[in-house]
């Protein structure tokens, strides 16, 4: 059978068997060629070889410097809420990761309708058109074309730019950078060595930084003071709160402790699969089976099946996916009705009061 490299033994240097030992040699070299690579396109942003076009409306980047999730997408979805009751009119853009599309723009949402799939917009683009109203989705390639897109044919006031700490084609008025609080120890090699997308020096670039699941990880102040190098960078925390569960087929929405003492079957293609188990299991359920696919797996019906009748066969009281796998399941109506999806949101700790005021400051003193 052929062998599967688990890459969290990689990050996590466990890299004492036969097999990782060669591979963990391996993936340190090409974490150099990668630095270097990422290191010349950053200098060459730095020193204005490469221009970043500032379009006519704010930009407000969300990213992270590590692979897995972070937490964009509830990020997104909570600051085009936070703009919307302070009277701006937001558009969301991003890569449209996933996407079968290559149009250079694509409109996901025209902020009153959906007007793409999942598999032509992406996972996350969909998602997001889906939870927001009256905030146009726009995903492409080239981050300057559907910025301007939003603005020209939308009239949007705010650009939320989706995962971009990576893509530096537009300039952004507020660089906000993800960073969640169990990987506040994986912090020493790029890919594919360690789980850095970019050296943590590059956190420079940061206006401020948002931890993500400090409910999970109570980080460190030590930790924290080293994320933001004395620049003095606002640090802000957030938890990922469930908020209800719904049926697949959006005809039924129950309370999280319909879950409490209740025996459940789950399953979920996502980059932090254990996160969703934590919810489950602090929400009360017993769960019988969590099966775990790769982050944005595609279900097939055999898979699907599969999956139901296990359901079944156990006896489980509910089926239960994430937000996001439900966002790719177009099957027969008849497994949705079986179906419980499980909703996240994003809460700001203490308060949103903070994170508030520093995003409309410096939304007040933008200029063109």
């Amino acid at each position: 059978m052929k062998k599967v490299i688990n890459w969290q033994r990689i990050w996590d240097d466990d890299g004492n068997s036969f097999f990782y030992g060669p591979v963990s040699i391996i993936a340190s070299v090409l974490s150099y060629v990668y630095l270097f690579i990422v290191s010349v396109r950053n200098w060459l942003y730095d020193h204005k070889v490469l221009e970043e076009v500032k379009l006519s409306s704010p930009v407000i980047s969300v990213g992270n410097i590590t692979v897995g999730g972070t937490g964009k997408t509830p990020c997104v979805i909570m600051l085009a809420q936070l703009l919307q009751r302070n009277g701006y009119k937001p558009a969301v853009i991003s890569r449209g990761y996933g996407s079968r599309s290559d149009q250079p723009v694509n409109i996901v949402a025209d902020g009153h309708k959906i007007l793409l799939d999942s598999e032509t917009a992406g996972d996350e683009p969909f998602l997001i058109a889906r939870v927001l109203q009256n905030v146009p989705v726009i995903t492409g390639a080239e981050r300057r074309m559907t910025g301007k897109a939003a603005i020209d044919q939308f009239g949007a006031d705010v650009l939320i730019c989706d995962d971009a700490m990576q893509h530096r084609q537009i300039f952004r008025d507020i660089n906000l950078v993800l960073f969640d609080s169990r990987d506040l120890k994986s912090r020493k090699n790029v890919l594919p060595r360690g789980k850095l997308r970019e050296p943590m020096s590059q956190l420079k670039r940061a206006d401020a930084i948002l931890l993500t699941r400090v409910d999970e990880v109570e980080p460190a102040e030590q930790a924290i003071a080293e994320l933001v190098q004395d620049k003095h960078i606002p640090v802000f925390r957030s938890i990922h709160q469930p908020k209800d569960m719904i049926r697949g087929d959006f005809n039924e929405k129950i309370p999280m402790s319909s879950l409490a003492e209740k025996k459940i079957c789950a399953f979920c293609g996502i980059a932090k699969p254990d996160s969703f188990q934590r919810i489950l299991v602090a929400a009360g359920a017993t769960i019988l089976a969590f099966n775990v696919f790769p982050d944005h797996h595609r279900f097939s019906a055999k898979e699907l099946e599969q999956i139901k009748d296990e359901f079944i066969r156990k006896g489980a009281d509910y089926l239960v996916t994430t937000e996001k796998d439900a966002m790719r399941l177009h099957h027969p109506s008849e497994f949705l009705k079986e179906l419980f999806i499980l909703r996240v949101e994003m809460k700001i700790q203490p308060s949103v009061n903070a994170l508030e005021n520093f995003i409309l400051e410096r939304l007040k003193h933008y200029t063109k």
